[in-house]
């Protein structure tokens, strides 16, 4: 005959335990916003104009050490984005011409943007779902900043980081 060997009774003083309040805390979704991301990042915005040739773009580019500008009007105002990407699109269609194109010939001219309030997770969803990366950030018609999937990534392992250290003092006190 095999004995079944009972637990040890402790009392009812806890349904929860130490671990089931862990997984609580790491259940407790991002709640940053582009706002956050900006903070940190800066809401520095390098734009071009329309007219400014392809070379004098991916000067500029090289210069900041970016890979995405705005064109901005003459007025300042946003008309669209130009990113590495649709300067090698453009190299692809037409490889002798494309350094004397200007910018509004390749730029992006419908552009997904953001605001201060978007989510973290939004900006990430967004950018994977529309495969691009960089999303302007706009203040009603200010342009407050530009997220890259790059900014976004790195806040969000810095959050993960943190939740990890915080977890990690409470298993040990």
């Amino acid at each position: 005959m095999v004995s079944k060997s009972k637990k040890p009774h402790f009392g009812h003083e806890s349904m929860h335990t130490h671990s089931q309040s862990i997984e609580a805390a790491v259940v407790e979704r991002s709640k940053a916003t582009a706002a956050h991301i900006l903070e940190t990042k800066g809401h520095d915005v390098v734009s071009v104009r329309p007219k400014d040739s392809i070379h004098k773009v991916t000067e500029v580019m090289k210069e900041h050490g970016i890979g995405s500008v705005i064109v901005k009007d003459q007025n300042g105002h946003m008309v669209g984005i130009l990113t590495e990407r649709d300067i090698v699109r453009g190299f692809a269609d037409e490889p002798d011409n494309t350094f004397d194109e200007i910018a509004e010939d390749l730029m992006t001219r419908d552009v997904v943007t953001a605001t201060p309030e978007t989510p973290l997770l939004v900006l990430l969803h967004s950018m994977s779902e529309g495969r691009f990366r960089h999303i302007p950030v706009l203040d009603g018609e200010h342009i407050a900043g530009l997220v890259s999937i790059g900014d976004v990534v790195k806040f969000r392992l810095r959050e993960l980081e943190y939740e990890a250290l915080k977890l990690k003092q409470m298993i040990v006190g």
